[in-house]
């Protein structure tokens, strides 16, 4: 592909579309009838596929420093993945969630993937970890079909009815349920959708830029896009995680780059209109400084699994090769626990796991919960208690 001289990056026009609205006209009072009526201005999209965008200096330095942050965090994880694949996975899904206000604590989280439905956050969120495993799962061939498939893991629980599938009606953010005319943005109109997306998969080939910058621009246009009724900014930066591995800044786990994002959301979202007004430094620097970010937080996060660990070893006499050492290994990831996914984590019958269980539980590394006297319920609070340290220290502001 033969790309343009590096040239300012294009802006979001505007067209006209006619207004058909969903909800009845007599539903409506005089002064909704008035506001929202006649056309409205959608946003038309430019293609970008061999748009090269032109970074500073500065920008360049910061683009590499951060990428040498993620590869080195990365290869240092890479001789002792389990669990922390998992666990990092699990954070990112989290905290991309909150990014849309879907926050839930990390026993709740755990309790979701077990199966309960108790807790809807928890149970959007547990679809977010599903589409983080779909956008990993095909990097070697992130195309169309894949964005499709990682919105399907997303949304197939609550939402079925729109899970997978492009939208065919206005989309904005912010304003009115009612009708876009005060909305924030409007994404371009729906038959738009398949060209964009194709033209960004283009730009996703592209092996001449910095895979960061690439990275974030990516997210960038698909979240100017919004092709989907629901569920974008999740999906986009699922896409996102599936681009650090399928460029090679990653191989072995992901780097939780939506914790940092959650430092400054507001500027996140100022990013990405700079982005539809087309400057393209604020998006690439947020997305840099919040991969900076990320690795800080999750060595942190890593460190204190690693003390868990060794503190529990201290608390409990157990054989090398006991099955309740094995169990320790399992909470690591899977802090939440019954008989019946100790005993399939165990690979041994109920009962045998019950043997697992009952050590941890005099050690006081696991606590029953339920009260029950049949279908118990085990969490290691420590566990539950550092991945929540992890969420409130994403939240902190960066000084």
């Amino acid at each position: 592909m033969t790309s343009l001289p590096e040239s300012s990056w294009p802006s979001v026009d505007l067209e006209q579309v006619d207004w058909r609205p969903a909800v009845p006209r007599e539903l409506l009072t005089r002064a909704q009838r008035a506001r929202y009526r006649g056309p409205y201005s959608a946003a038309l999209v430019a293609p970008i596929a061999d748009r090269t965008p032109l970074l500073t200096p500065e920008l360049h330095g910061l683009v590499n420093d951060a990428s040498t942050l993620i590869t080195r965090f990365d290869a240092e994880l890479g001789a002792e993945l389990a669990p922390f694949a998992t666990v990092l996975l699990r954070s990112e899904a989290a905290a991309s969630s909150q990014i849309e206000n879907l926050s839930s604590g990390a026993k709740q989280i755990a309790l979701a993937e077990l199966g309960s439905r108790e807790k809807r956050n928890a149970t959007e969120i547990v679809g977010n970890v599903a589409a983080m495993r779909a956008a990993l799962a095909l990097v070697d061939n992130l195309d169309a079909e894949a964005i499709v498939a990682m919105h399907r893991a997303l949304m197939s629980h609550h939402a079925p009815e729109i899970a997978g599938r492009w939208r065919t009606e206005a989309v904005w953010i912010g304003g009115s349920s009612i009708g876009p005319h005060d909305a924030d943005y409007i994404a371009p109109q729906a038959t738009h959708v398949p060209g964009l997306i194709d033209d960004l998969i283009d730009f996703t080939q592209r092996t001449d830029l910095p895979a960061l910058a690439q990275i974030a621009l990516t997210h960038a246009q698909f979240e100017t896009i919004h092709p989907f009724p629901d569920g974008n900014g999740r999906t986009g930066r699922a896409l996102l995680q599936a681009m650090l591995m399928s460029l090679g800044l990653t191989r072995n786990v992901t780097v939780p780059v939506s914790a940092g994002l959650l430092t400054d959301t507001d500027g996140y979202f100022r990013a990405l209109d700079s982005y539809r007004g087309g400057d393209v430094v604020p998006i690439v620097e947020a997305v840099a400084r919040a991969a900076q970010a990320a690795v800080v937080n999750g060595s942190r996060l890593i460190a204190d699994l690693r003390a868990i660990r060794g503190d529990w070893d201290s608390r409990v006499n157990l054989r090398s090769d006991a099955r309740a050492r094995e169990l320790m290994e399992v909470l690591l990831r899977q802090p939440v626990i019954d008989s019946a996914s100790a005993a399939q984590a165990l690979g041994m019958s109920a009962s045998n796991a019950a043997r697992a269980i009952r050590p941890l539980v005099e050690a006081g590394i696991l606590t029953e919960f339920t009260g029950y006297r049949r279908n118990r319920m085990w969490c290691a609070t420590d566990i539950t208690e550092a991945l929540d340290e992890f969420a409130r220290r994403a939240l902190r502001k960066a000084q």
